[in-house]
């Protein structure tokens, strides 16, 4: 993360506003990213069960949805998406901030890259358990059209999808999937948060780069690589807890728990399949790691220019 070195920590970012920066970077790419979330959640849902795939790879879903839905669909859930973020992004990359900045300033260097997979855990189980509800939401509205007639909840936004969830299936529908959605994130920010920041160090150190859009930039790309790999398999236990019918009883659930999930793909639609949706799932999560990373290094910049303002008028 950035504290610039002018200022010298004499006066560190408070607590909530490191919250608050993660939030709005993440809310912001949220917008940016939008269409390949329809696009990742269609593929993830296309021949479960081992049943006719609807779509044979990424563009066959942009046309199809373009074709017989309308350009509007691919936001489709944006709502639920900038709420997610609002809560899943700020609570993560606020405490991530708050632990990787309180080591840097105690110890005058940046936390090991164990030290901060162990943030980016504490981090992303704290993230997840507070925005499961919105993920619950997204999913669903994004793989909405894709549903027969007949089995499509219709939500009319996140807060109707909310209650209803709530009335129909109690809060444990509001946290469908809670442990696949707590396993990735914890996943998805141990490689996400930690690889970006100690690429970041690296880059500075072996090729002196400066801070800046392009150090960011490149930084965000490799890291959203990383992650994408290695998360992709939880995405797709998630992401198919998050769609099932949730029948009064356990044992009539299509899949019991995200071990059955990744257990069925692969004995049904093979093992590659857990990687189904790669390209879009690393489009979207290479720009959004982008971009979020770009937005907050630049607002965390801001917050600190507007420190030393603060500090020359009080000087004056």
């Amino acid at each position: 993360m950035i504290e610039p070195k002018n200022i010298k920590y004499r006066k560190k970012m408070p607590a909530y506003a490191k919250f608050v920066t993660g939030g709005l970077a993440g809310a912001c790419s949220a917008l940016l990213v939008q269409p390949m979330e329809l696009v990742k959640n269609r593929l993830q849902m296309s021949g479960a069960g081992g049943i006719a795939k609807d779509y044979r790879n990424t563009w066959d879903v942009v046309r199809k949805v373009y074709k017989y839905e309308g350009v509007l669909r691919f936001y489709n859930g944006l709502g639920a998406s900038i709420v997610r973020q609002l809560m899943y992004t700020t609570t993560r990359l606020g405490i991530y901030q708050y632990y990787f900045d309180t080591y840097k300033r105690a110890n005058g260097c940046v936390p090991s890259m164990l030290t901060c997979a162990g943030y980016g855990l504490i981090a992303g189980a704290a993230g997840a358990l507070v925005g499961t509800p919105a993920d619950v939401v997204l999913v669903r509205t994004v793989t909405d059209g894709n549903m027969p007639p007949h089995l499509r909840r219709n939500y009319k936004n996140i807060f109707d999808a909310l209650i209803r969830i709530g009335r129909e299936e109690g809060l444990a529908g509001l946290w469908s999937g809670c442990l696949p959605t707590t396993a990735r994130a914890m996943v998805v920010n141990m490689c996400q948060l930690a690889s970006y920041s100690q690429l970041k160090n690296y880059l500075q150190k072996r090729y002196t780069l400066n801070e800046g859009l392009f150090l960011h930039a490149c930084t965000g790309f490799v890291s959203g690589l990383i992650t994408t790999i290695v998360s992709m398999p939880l995405d797709m236990a998630k992401t198919r807890l998050q769609t099932m019918e949730r029948p009064a009883h356990f044992h009539e659930r299509q899949y019991k728990h995200s071990l059955d999930v990744i257990m069925q793909v692969i004995r049904t639609e093979g093992f590659m399949a857990l990687w189904k949706g790669f390209s879009p799932y690393f489009l979207r999560l290479a720009r959004h790691t982008v971009f979020m990373f770009v937005l907050l290094e630049h607002f965390n910049k801001l917050y600190y220019e507007k420190i030393l303002r603060d500090e020359n008028q009080s000087q004056l």
